[in-house]
């Protein structure tokens, strides 16, 4: 399942209190619903990394086994990649992914 947050404040510290009034209760409710959840972010500073990660990794633990990841990004196409690529990497959880929207080519 995919949830899209924001757009939230550009300050990190009021950015995080208005996840946790708004966006964490829909999060919980979703992941009671026995389904993995990616968080989508529009793109953050390095200055929100920190506060996003945290909230990644402690749903993660707190609804294990279900998965819980995030990505930010501006790019739908790039969003999408993300998504499709952590619904199959099974063993991906608590990571907090930061999107330039630049193909990564093919594999050599």
């Amino acid at each position: 399942m995919i949830l899209r947050v924001g757009p939230l404040a550009d300050d990190p510290l009021d950015a995080a209190a208005q996840f946790h009034a708004d966006i964490l209760p829909q999060a919980r409710a979703l992941l009671g619903q026995d389904d993995d959840l990616t968080l989508v972010f529009a793109p953050g500073g390095h200055e929100h990394h920190g506060w996003r990660l945290a909230v990644v990794q402690a749903l993660a633990r707190d609804h294990a086994p279900r998965r819980v990841n995030a990505v930010a990004g501006a790019s739908e196409q790039a969003v999408a990649a993300a998504a499709d690529w952590l619904t199959l990497a099974q063993g991906i959880t608590g990571q907090y992914l930061r999107l330039d929207g630049q193909d990564a080519g093919s594999v050599l």
